[in-house]
Parts: structure tokens; sequence; C-alpha cells
């Protein structure tokens, strides 16, 4: 398997974790009945488990855009040094990003989140 097809395996492996963890802390606010039921007038998720929501749907956001070009990239037979470094930073960087975000850390997420953001431009320059 290619580096970056394993990077994106890697990046569903890791948004499959932020979601079990999200549901977690979610039920440990509010029970299983409340999240198990319509979910209409939840209360908010707050703390480490509100921030563990929102990670991971931000991380989903960003693997729409990361699978779409490792996919095209891989589609159209570009893998070189770029756009496998670019997958790696971009994994790592979500790594990176889910634990500081969990564990409220802001301007070093902000970096994490960007290196991310790096990674998926650094794929897409090889491919324009």
């Amino acid at each position: 398997m290619k580096t970056e097809l394993a990077m994106l395996v890697g990046a569903v492996v890791l948004a499959m974790i932020q979601v079990v963890i999200a549901v977690v802390g979610a039920m440990l606010q509010v029970g299983l009945p409340v999240l198990a039921g319509n979910r209409e007038n939840i209360p908010d998720i707050l703390g480490w488990a509100g921030r563990a929501g929102r990670a991971h749907r931000n991380m989903l956001e960003s693997l729409v855009l990361f699978a779409a070009l490792v996919l095209t990239a891989h589609a159209a037979g570009i893998s070189n040094a770029m756009t496998v470094l670019g997958a790696q930073l971009f994994l790592w960087g979500r790594v990176a990003y889910a634990v500081l975000y969990v564990a409220g850390v802001p301007w070093a997420r902000t970096a994490a989140w960007a290196s991310a953001v790096l990674g998926i431009l650094m794929i897409l320059s090889q491919m324009v």
C-alpha cells in the first residue's frame, strides 16, 4: 500500500477513535438515555467532552479534503516525496490537534491544525 493511502487509513482510524472518545465523554455528562433519545433539548456538552466532540467534527471536515486529494492523486498516479510528506504531516498534525484540543491547549492546537492544513496543501501542490 502506498504511504499516502496508509496515512488515509490512519486518518480514518483516528476519526473513529475520536468519535468514541466524544461519545463516552458526552455519555458521562448527560447519560446514555439522553444520548439514545431523540436529542431534542439535549444540554450542552462541556469541558473535555465538548472539546472532544468539536475536535471530531473538525476532523471530519478536514478528512473529506484529505481523502479527496489522496484518492485523486492515487488515481492519477501521483506519488512523490512531497505527497508522502504531506500525507504524513496531515495525519500526525491531526493526532497532535486531537490531543491538544481535548487537553485544552489553545495555541499549540492551532499550530497542529496549521501543520495538517500544510500537509493538504503539499499534496494539492503536486496536482496543479
